[in-house]
C-alpha cells in the first residue's frame, strides 16, 4: 500500500512539474511574441516618421536650389568682321559692325538687369531657417553687385556709341593711332591702343 501511495505521489509531482513547465514555456512564447510585435510597431513608426519628413527635406532642398547662382553676362555672338581689300579703317561698314556689337551688348545687359529684378521679386521669401535666409541674402547681394558693375558698363557703352557718331571711335585717345579691329572686337569699349594700355597698367602697378 505504501509503495502504491509513493508511486501515485511521484506521478502527481511529475504531472505537476510537466504542467508548470508547459505554463512557463507558454509564458515565454507569449513574451517573445509581445517583444517581436513591439519591435515591429516601433520600426513601422520610425519608417512612417521618415516618410513624413521626406516632403519637408525636399521642400528645403528645393528652396536652397531656388537661389540662383550669380551668372556672368554673355554677349550676343556676332560674326567677326572680314576686311575687304583696300578698305579704309573705320569705314561705314566697320562702324555699323561695331554699332551692332555695342547695341547687342547693351541689350543683353539690360535684359539681365530685368531678369535679376524679377528673380528677386519672385524668390524673396522669409525662410524659417536662418541659414537659408543668410544664403539667400548673400546671393542677392552678389547679384546686385554684379548688376551695379553692369550698370556702369552700360553708361560706358553709351559714351562709346557717341564717339561712333562723332567719328572718333577706334582711335587711341592718348596717342591717336588706330586701336585695331581685332582688339575692338575683343573689347568694344577699348579707348587705348595695346602699347598705351600696357604703359597705363605698369604705372598703376608702380603706384599701388
Amino acid at each position: 500500500m505504501a509503495t502504491k501511495k509513493k508511486t501515485t505521489l511521484k506521478k502527481k509531482v511529475t504531472k505537476k512539474k510537466a504542467v508548470e513547465k508547459k505554463e512557463i514555456a507558454k509564458k515565454k512564447t507569449t513574451l517573445k511574441k509581445k517583444v517581436t510585435k513591439k519591435k515591429a510597431t516601433a520600426k513601422k513608426k520610425t519608417a512612417q516618421k521618415k516618410e513624413a519628413k521626406k516632403p519637408e527635406i525636399a521642400k528645403k532642398t528645393a528652396k536652397k536650389k531656388s537661389v540662383r547662382p550669380v551668372q556672368k553676362n554673355k554677349k550676343t555672338q556676332i560674326a567677326a568682321y572680314t576686311e575687304k581689300k583696300g578698305e579704309s579703317y573705320m569705314s561705314k561698314e566697320q562702324t555699323e559692325h561695331f554699332r551692332k556689337i555695342l547695341n547687342a551688348w547693351k541689350h543683353d545687359l539690360m535684359e539681365e538687369a530685368d531678369r535679376t529684378v524679377h528673380h528677386m521679386q519672385d524668390e524673396a521669401s522669409n525662410f524659417p531657417d536662418p541659414n537659408d535666409r543668410a544664403t539667400q541674402e548673400e546671393e542677392f547681394a552678389l547679384e546686385l553687385r554684379a548688376r551695379d558693375r553692369e550698370r556702369k558698363l552700360i553708361r560706358k557703352i553709351d559714351e562709346v556709341i557717341l564717339t561712333l557718331d562723332s567719328g572718333d571711335y577706334g582711335y587711341c585717345e592718348v596717342c591717336g593711332i588706330e586701336i585695331g579691329i581685332r582688339r575692338l572686337e575683343a573689347r568694344p569699349t577699348a579707348t587705348l591702343c595695346v602699347d598705351c594700355k600696357t604703359l597705363n597698367e605698369i604705372k598703376e602697378r608702380q603706384l599701388s
